[in-house]
């Protein structure tokens, strides 16, 4: 297997892992990275935005002499750690659960400045 072929494989791979693992919809690894920017961390879309590029420079071959393969294999290697490391389900009990406690410090604040202003007016 050539080098363009691992690479279209390796990225394949990965993209499928961002729609099972992340619900990034989109066709290709280039497509997921559009729709899932704020659901990656900068590092990862760096290092797969790195195997687009490489995917480019791979479909010509004078410009494949460019890409480095140990790297591409590093990064991709870091990319599907990372999103088999993550627990949407988790992710999503968490954001609520900052949500409540944000409106709850929000409603212990006003009840408060209530109560100080009930006493400070003698109405208490």
């Amino acid at each position: 297997m050539n080098l363009a072929d691992g690479l279209n494989a390796r990225s394949a791979a990965l993209a499928t892992l961002f729609e099972k693992k992340l619900k990034i919809r989109g066709d290709g690894l280039e497509a997921k990275l559009r729709h899932g920017k704020r659901r990656l961390p900068r590092w990862v879309r760096v290092e797969a935005g790195k195997l687009v590029e490489a995917q480019r420079l791979a479909a010509h071959p004078k410009l494949m002499s460019q890409v480095d393969a140990d790297g591409l294999d590093a990064a991709a290697t870091r990319c599907e750690r990372w999103v088999r490391g993550v627990d949407l389900p988790q992710q999503r009990r968490d954001a609520a659960l900052r949500m409540a406690a944000g409106v709850a410090l929000n409603l212990l604040i006003v009840a408060g400045a209530f109560v100080t202003w009930m006493a400070l007016s003698g109405n208490l």
